[in-house]
């Protein structure tokens, strides 16, 4: 049986990224994820299959939780975390009792000066 297709040795096609006319038999075929995008593209648009497309075909267990985990009381003092608003210190609206107020309000006032030319 014959073959339904033509040679093509010298047949000229169209890079499909840039549209500049080159021998088909020199046009690279781009490929996505390991599959055929049927975009024939030139020597210099041509780009390889990037390999973040391929995350998903390598499992990869990496556990961030400890199971039954425990937290650690030996650091209570660095726990003391203190929230302040309006505008610094402490805000207890519901008069909650044992809360502590270490909180120190800092600012410092600039000056602008103005060139003129």
């Amino acid at each position: 049986m014959a073959n339904q297709f033509a040679g093509g040795k010298r047949a000229i096609a169209e890079c499909d990224r840039c549209g500049f006319q080159y021998l088909l038999k020199t046009l690279k075929v781009i490929t996505l994820n390991e599959s055929d995008t049927n975009l024939r593209v030139c020597k210099v648009c041509w780009e390889a299959d990037h390999p973040q497309h391929h995350l998903n075909r390598y499992v990869v267990n990496d556990a961030e939780a400890l199971e039954d985990a425990r937290p650690d009381k030996s650091y209570e003092e660095n726990r003391n975390i203190q929230w302040g608003w309006r505008p610094v210190g402490l805000n207890n609206p519901y008069e909650l009792v044992g809360l502590t107020d270490d909180l120190e309000g800092t600012g410092a006032v600039g000056s602008v000066t103005v060139t003129t030319t």
